[in-house]
């Protein structure tokens, strides 16, 4: 498959529904691309962020006269989002931006969408079907370096409890299964407990809690979550647990663990109870909430001709506590600088996440990600 390489990363979350979509204003419908998002599971802040970013992007001032926009959400339903898919291609589509549920069940809908002259874009998630058009970043490993910060944060010894994704996505399998290669180098890792968190705080409170009900946080050394580092702090911190002893937590880009992750002296406008700074000890990256608009904008370059690869793999840099920067406004030229977590009094859910910067997506910033709102 032929892959393409760029140069960045970065995000965020939150804000308006994700249901809907529809027309933007300038050229008519005729003169529009249809274009469709196909979402499955949307249970979480991080999809609501994505959702935001797609519809950002097909307002923004390039694509605003080019894109008719319509969104379709078929949960963690194989069968169903194949439905749509399918009715999607009959309805005109000419091109459909998909979050997968599956990576292989949805290949007989994808393969007939091509035949019919559909462009096919997933995000984040894959599938095998060669004719799809894939961005996303390397799920793989993002599981291998985050198990090895969390080994050597642990001294290549210790126990450790799991907190895995959406079952049956690629995301999840791959994440999971580069984590888990790391581990099984370290004999002196033990996994003592694992669950599913459905990439929700919420989902990873609740998990964390059944687990702790029977197992104090004096037998664990190191948390590893594809999303929940900030409940897991959280969940320590009412525990009595001092910020000085948090266990080390490799996971998510949520907005919330970041502020944490600051030095305790920061100076953070709007931090209270458990959004604020504790110099947690951290890795923190996130699925590169950008990549589902940069699937929309791949679409409609595709759609006009362009030649665009079958494979995009955006980076993924990790945030550590060595290189954690606050953005005090929030700003495009702050991203563009570097920062990578946002004031608590700009973005007040501790679970958005903050990976939303990519230079390959000007039109797309913080508004896009908390608002659906372009730059």
């Amino acid at each position: 498959m032929k892959r393409f390489y760029n140069s960045r990363l970065l995000g965020a979350l939150a804000g308006a529904a994700i249901l809907g979509g529809g027309m933007a204003g300038g050229a008519s419908a005729q003169e529009k691309h249809k274009i469709f998002l196909s979402m499955s599971y949307i249970g979480n802040d991080w999809q609501t962020e994505s959702a935001n970013m797609v519809r950002a992007m097909a307002i923004s001032p390039g694509l605003i006269d080019k894109v008719d926009l319509q969104v379709q959400v078929a949960g963690p339903n194989a069968q169903k989002q194949i439905q749509q898919i399918n009715s999607m291609v009959q309805a005109g589509a000419k091109a459909i931006v998909i979050y997968p549920i599956s990576p292989t069940a949805l290949n007989g809908a994808i393969k007939n969408a091509c035949s019919k002259g559909v462009a096919i874009f997933t995000y984040d998630g894959v599938v095998t079907e060669p004719c799809a058009h894939q961005v996303h970043v390397d799920q793989k490993a993002w599981g291998v370096e985050s198990a090895e910060w969390l080994v050597k944060q642990m001294g290549g010894k210790g126990k450790v409890v799991m907190i895995n994704g959406v079952p049956g996505t690629t995301t999840d399998a791959d994440r999971t299964a580069g984590a888990k290669s790391v581990f099984a180098k370290h004999p002196e890792i033990e996994v003592i407990a694992e669950a599913n968190g459905m990439w929700s705080q919420a989902v990873g409170r609740t998990e964390l809690s059944k687990i702790f009900a029977t197992k104090s946080w004096d037998e664990v050394d190191g948390v590893w979550m594809q999303v929940g580092c900030y409940t897991a702090n959280s969940l320590q911190i009412e525990a009595g647990i001092a910020e000085s002893d948090l266990r080390p937590c490799a996971g998510e880009a949520s907005n919330g663990g970041r502020i944490q992750m600051l030095p305790v002296d920061a100076e953070v406008d709007g931090a209270s109870g458990n959004y604020r700074p504790m110099g947690a000890k951290r890795w923190s990256a996130g699925s590169a909430n950008y990549t589902g608009a940069y699937a929309l904008k791949l679409a409609v370059q595709k759609l006009e001709g362009a030649e665009v690869p079958a494979e995009v793999i955006v980076p993924n840099p990790a945030i550590t506590n060595d290189n954690i920067k606050l953005c005090k406004e929030g700003t495009w030229k702050e991203m563009s600088e570097g920062c990578n977590v946002f004031q608590p009094s700009i973005v007040p859910n501790p679970g958005w996440f903050a990976s939303i910067y990519s230079e390959l997506t000007p039109e797309v910033g913080l508004a896009a990600a908390l608002v659906g709102q372009p730059e």
